[in-house]
């Protein structure tokens, strides 16, 4: 018999392609060795996956994933109706975040929530936005608000629902006595000699500088890096080099010691929005959610 458990960690080996990682996912405790095979660590069904470097799912283990995802989607619906059935007006959501995102829509959506569904508690957990996702997907969150990156799943993704958020462009922090501070706007293929600051690889915004300067005909090769936007302004300030930050991330930051101009032509741009496990944007507890994360992007991003 197939159990949803089991199909879980299926899913969680496939999403993470170690079964240590799965297990650190999950809160379990991953077999200490071949001989050693405790409750958790069978397979949903023989054969499903080998472990010889790393987890790879067998075509035995990719057909049952397709399944998996859809029956777990279907139990998370179910989830929705009982709980909807049993008013369901009252509880805790928890939500990942990026520290931007909560300043712009989730302290928001908090607020309008005590108002509109006092019963409802959010819990906030920080997370960069391509590991919420897989935190939905672990069932440590209910909610992720999340950033388009390489490699994301997709609008047709089987295993999540996402609701688009907001878009918000990349701007230019320059040095003091930049050159190009000089206009009104900064062509980013004018930028390819200078030094740069950047993210860190994985981040998401790391992506999309990426991704600018190869549309603008060089490769981003950053001296320095930092996840910290007001680490990299800083960097700027002291002539470090040059960066591209999310414009709501330069909301309410000392600017005093850089020049910011926006991107001439097609500006890189940050796509951000809500991602829950499929079948669960129903759930009474989670919908006003969603409702407050998009009421607020629209008033406020």
């Amino acid at each position: 018999m197939i159990e949803a458990r089991r199909l879980h960690i299926l899913r969680a080996v496939a999403d993470h392609r170690t079964v240590t990682a799965a297990a650190a996912a999950l809160y379990l405790t991953p077999p200490p060795s071949p001989s050693s095979s405790p409750p958790w660590s069978r397979r949903p069904a023989t054969g499903s996956w080998t472990a010889a470097r790393g987890a790879r799912l067998t075509p035995a283990g990719e057909i049952l994933l397709s399944h998996a995802n859809a029956v777990l989607a279907q139990l998370e619906r179910a989830e929705a109706e009982l709980a909807a059935y049993g008013s369901g007006e009252a509880g805790t959501v928890t939500v990942a975040a990026f520290a931007t995102g909560i300043g712009l829509v989730v302290a928001p959506a908090i607020t309008a929530l005590a108002r509109t569904a006092p019963g409802i508690r959010v819990r906030v957990r920080d997370a960069e936005g391509d590991e919420s996702l897989l935190m939905v997907l672990d069932r440590q969150v209910d909610v992720a608000v999340a950033v388009e990156y390489r490699g994301a799943p997709g609008e047709d993704d089987a295993r999540l629902t996402r609701v688009p958020l907001y878009a918000e462009p990349f701007d230019a922090v320059l040095p003091p006595g930049h050159a190009l501070a000089a206009g009104d706007r900064v062509a980013l293929a004018d930028l390819a000699k200078d030094t740069w600051i950047g993210q860190s690889e994985g981040n998401p915004c790391h992506d999309v500088t990426v991704l600018a300067c190869e549309y603008a005909g060089f490769a981003l090769n950053p001296e320095h890096s930092s996840d910290d936007f007001r680490a990299v302004v800083a960097l700027a300030a002291a002539s470090a080099g040059v960066a591209l930050v999310p414009r709501s991330a330069l909301r309410g930051m000392e600017l005093g010691g850089v020049e910011v101009r926006p991107i001439e032509g097609v500006a890189p741009t940050r796509r951000v929005f809500a991602a829950v496990r499929r079948g669960a944007e129903d759930h009474p507890l989670i919908a006003p959610v969603l409702t407050a994360l998009r009421a607020a992007s629209e008033n406020g991003a």
